[in-house]
């Protein structure tokens, strides 16, 4: 695997970026080229000029299959090169594989002698074997060049079939649709009339953005025709993907001048900025520019509006978040994110497109129509699609399944069918090439299927999709293509972090059903389910994704899968095919097995291009010893292996893997030569792990994130032998790259509050579980990088102002169990906490929180002991905490305890947090739980 994060795979071109940069290596190593024969080193040659010119006529088709359908005869040629490559870097594999175990010597005396002579022979006939293969591969490529020059393809990527027809405009309908016939747009409409009718002269530029087919053009359009009156002109005009922005100016021009004048069809584009900005100067106008695509299109657009002071506004609509951004006012950030339909609104939209309205719906169709409903999101498009498809059907039940069981799946396809996946096909044809790879990796996974960030990230590293660019690390780079896709509105946001970035996501099932059909119509993906089979007939087999829960008939065929490079098993029972059916594997995914066996595992030392394992099992697994053959291996996922506690000794052989990711499991000896890691969590160290693996562990400099179960007991006779050397290697890690660090014991680990020298100023995120700290480290309050604190510790009012002086810190979660009796309530003063967004504080002690206290924090989970309040409320502590003081909470959880307080004292302050947040912009709906009951009066209790 490429560690400088070169593009090794793509949908469009295939295996050519991998196998280009192989036989780049095997032209420029002196460790291959004194073992090549000429004849084969000229072989290579010729394939790297040869595929390298293939390669970028490839992506030159990509792009003009974009713009316009390519013709059979192109498409036929396009998809046999990319076939070719998969096979071309097979054998450059098996070849490079050879020259590496050949390098590698055989033992001495007799007996390695022997095994030598035998070895010799054996390398004889596969290298004639191979050298033949190379042969036949380089005939494949000449033939394949004759073929490109005969059939012209050069000249069908300059100028695609389609690329003289201009398509009908599918945003037309939404600019003619009545307000009677809509659903769910009078909130949006009015919402966004409100934000625009801000009482402001200045020019304002409001944003709308969402996925594409959920309604931005219907609601500009609307809003439009509901406030156009009140300006002196008004102008609609709508871009594409690649805009002519004089036809544009011309159009809106027009439009804003009426009958006044004429428009000339001439003028280059400075005369028709000019223009426009000379007759707009002082009026009062409005204007929707409708489908932006890009802030350089916006950035040219925007020249024809100058400073205006008569109240003019401007609505942009797009797909993309950045671009929303930068068209909106700067200072007001007006972007107004168009959310799904709701359940109901979906319904009646649904229902009334087919029968009218829910009532006339068919009982046995109720059921199925709701599942259908469920399936469409929310997205307008989606449901009008599919009631428009439904219509065309009988009211039986089944066949209504049929067309709900075919969402995901690649539905059958009619005139709506198509309409929506061109509309749907506009935001992944303007994605860059490494990003549509990206998103039709994602077809792997099944229908709301929640896909994790970092798993997907080390996923797509796996695969070779990620290029790095500029000083990031490879994780960085995909998650800033994470970040795009969802930026794009093509995958949807589910769970978020506590610095609001993107924990995990969701494909909505139409954009599941798009990239379905694209990813199986270029060969990309074989998707099998208990359900169907999505493939492409008669080609070979390169991704397979199975949800069947009985493998062992998912495939029959052994020469269909001898090229799988990447094997998801998301659901399965019984017995599994044996894995050397699958010698090709780059990544094997095992999820969701109860009952795998360790035995499964026994020939995985002989997948010698494996880069990623991750296994999902509840049963005890052991890995094999053979593990260690896995020399190419990058990432090692056994995180949902809770049986798993041992790993084999040869663990230490992996000298490429970054990641080893497990629960709780020993830390190997030899560790040291595991240079590459980068992240390893959780790792046991008890009695039984050599001092020697604790001493190397300061040796792995590239290490960034580290997980560590300390069971060292302070009755061990060893402990401060081993405390040393945890001490001495955290400091080697600290000053290396060392970012984030978990501790957990449930003994003491005073040993690390004074003596962690020098102090690890790169951390970012710090865990400490199982031991309460009695006050916070000198070195842990010198950490001017710590985003992230989760820490066990006695918290006093000197405490909490060390803790405020974090100056990033963004989440804190602190408990304990100890109280002071004399701090009955802490102060959080406007002094500290400037950053913080996430606080959660267990302790048994109230906060009071001060005007302009924590002026970031969005979410708070606290607990209220009601008889302090009171006792407290006596010296000046308001009885809602200052909670109203949180200007921009948007979440609160509080837990109350009642004992010792009345029921009335209770409700009061119950009463007065209600009070609290509503008062604040973001009227948060508070979280209340009692936990022990209160107190009743004498006169209640008789009641």
């Amino acid at each position: 695997m490429d560690g400088g994060g070169g593009i090794m795979a793509s949908a469009a071109t295939g295996a050519m970026s991998s196998l280009l940069a192989k036989l780049a290596e095997l032209l420029g190593e002196d460790c291959y080229q004194h073992q090549m024969q000429r004849g084969t080193r000229r072989e290579v040659a010729f394939l790297r000029d040869e595929l390298s010119s293939m390669n970028a006529l490839l992506e030159r088709l990509a792009d003009a299959d974009a713009a316009a359908p390519l013709d059979p005869q192109t498409r036929e040629w396009r998809d046999q090169v990319r076939e070719m490559s998969y096979d071309v870097e097979d054998c450059v594999d098996e070849y490079m594989g050879q020259l590496r175990r050949r390098s590698g010597g055989g033992g001495g005396g007799v007996v390695g002698l022997i095994l030598g002579y035998v070895g010799r022979v054996r390398e004889m006939v596969s290298r004639r074997g191979i050298a033949e293969q190379i042969q036949e591969l380089s005939a494949r490529v000449v033939e394949a060049g004759h073929r490109r020059k005969r059939y012209k393809i050069d000249a069908a990527a300059a100028s695609p079939s389609g690329a003289g027809v201009v398509p009908v405009d599918c945003r037309l309908p939404a600019l003619y649709a009545e307000l009677g016939g809509l659903v769910g747009v009078h909130g949006p409409r009015d919402e966004l009339v409100r934000l625009l009718d801000d009482g402001e002269e200045r020019m304002t530029v409001v944003s709308v953005v969402g996925a594409g087919g959920l309604g931005k053009t219907t609601l500009a359009n609307q809003v439009y025709r509901n406030i156009r009156d009140r300006f002196d002109c008004k102008s609609f005009v709508s871009l594409s993907q690649n805009p002519d922005i004089g036809m544009i100016f011309r159009t809106m021009l027009s439009q804003v001048k009426k009958d006044e004048c004429e428009i000339t069809g001439s003028g280059d584009m400075e005369q028709l900025i000019n223009e426009l900005r000379d007759f707009l100067q002082d009026k009062r106008y409005l204007i929707v520019i409708d489908d932006v695509w890009s802030t350089q299109a916006w950035k040219i657009i925007k020249c024809a509006f100058g400073e205006n002071t008569c109240g003019s506004r401007i609505i942009v609509t797009t797909r993309i978040g950045t671009v929303a951004k930068s068209c909106s006012s700067p200072d007001c950030d007006l972007v107004y994110e168009l959310k799904a339909l709701s359940e109901d609104h979906s319904k009646m939209l649904f229902f009334r497109r087919i029968f009218g309205s829910e009532d006339r719906c068919p009982h046995q169709l109720k059921e199925v129509s709701v599942e259908i409903v469920k399936k469409c999101g929310g997205l307008p498009l989606a449901i009008i699609t599919m009631a428009s498809l439904l219509t065309t059907k009988s009211d039986t039940r089944e066949e209504w399944m049929k067309v709900c069981g075919s969402i995901g799946f690649g539905l059958e396809k009619n005139s709506d069918v198509e309409e929506m996946n061109m509309v749907l096909s506009l935001s992944y044809n303007d994605l860059p090439h490494h990003l549509r790879t990206c998103l039709l990796y994602m077809s792997m996974f099944p229908e709301d299927y929640v896909i994790k960030r970092d798993y997907l990230v080390r996923r797509w590293i796996a695969e070779g999709f990620i290029k790095v660019f500029g000083g990031r690390t490879i994780e960085e780079e995909g998650e800033c293509y994470f970040n795009e896709l969802i930026n794009r509105s093509l995958i949807q946001a589910v769970d978020f972090q506590y610095d609001g970035r993107v924990y995990a996501c969701r494909v909505h099932d139409l954009i599941l059903d798009l990239i379905v059909s694209k990813a199986v119509e270029d060969n990309f993906v074989t998707i099998f389910t208990d359900k169907r089979q999505v493939l492409r007939p008669q080609g070979k087999v390169h991704r397979l994704s199975s949800d069947c829960t009985n493998a062992e008939n998912m495939l029959t065929c052994s020469k269909a899968v001898a090229h799988v490079r990447s094997l998801n098993m998301f659901r399965y029972s019984g017995r599994m095919p044996p894995l050397l059916n699958f010698r090709a594997l780059r990544v094997l995914d095992l999820d969701g097995n109860e009952d795998l066996e360790s035995c499964y595992l026994e020939d995985i030392g002989k997948l010698f291009q494996l880069r990623y394992l991750r296994i999902r099992a509840s049963n005890n697994i052991t890995l094999p010893e053979q593990i260690g053959e896995l020399q190419l291996l990058v990432i090692l996922d056994l995180l949902n292996c809770y049986g798993t506690s041992e790993l084999p000794a040869s663990i230490a052989k992996l000298r490429n893997l970054k990641w080893l990711l497990a629960h709780r499991v020993k830390l190997p000896n030899g560790v040291c030569n595991m240079q590459a890691l980068e992240s390893v969590s959780l790792v046991v160290v008890d009695y039984t792990t050599p001092v020697t693996a604790l001493q190397e562990l300061g040796s792995l400099t590239k290490l960034r994130n580290l997980g560590m179960d300390w069971r060292i007991s302070d009755a061990n006779k060893d402990k401060m032998t081993y405390a040393d050397n945890l001490v001495s290697s955290l400091g080697k890690l600290g000053t290396s790259n060392l970012r984030c660090l978990t501790l957990i014991s449930p003994w003491s680990l005073s040993f690390l509050l004074d003596s962690w020298c020098p102090r690890p100023h790169h951390l970012q995120e710090l865990t400490i579980k199982g031991w309460c700290l009695r006050k916070i480290p000198v070195w842990m309050a010198s950490l001017a990088n710590l985003t992230y604190l989760d820490i066990e510790v006695e918290v006093v009012q000197e405490t909490l102002e060390v803790l405020a002086d974090f100056p990033v810190l963004q989440f804190l979660k602190s408990y304990s169990n100890a109280a002071d009796p004399q701090e009955r309530c802490l102060v959080v003063s406007n002094n500290g906490f400037r950053c913080l967004k996430k606080l959660n504080f267990v302790h048994w002690t109230n906060l009071m929180f001060l005007e302009g206290a924590m002026p970031m924090l969005e979410r708070l989970e606290f607990q209220i002991i009601v008889h302090e309040v009171k006792t407290a409320s006596g010296f000046g502590c308001p009885l809602d905490l200052g909670i109203r003081h949180l200007y921009a909470l948007r979440n609160l959880a509080v837990n109350i305890y009642c004992e010792c307080a009345r029921v009335e004292e209770v409700e009061a302050l119950e009463a007065a947090i209600q009070a609290a947040v509503s008062m604040l912009p973001n009227s948060p709906t508070p979280t209340l739980r009692r936990f022990r009951e209160p107190e009743m009066l004498a006169d209640d209790a008789e009641q």
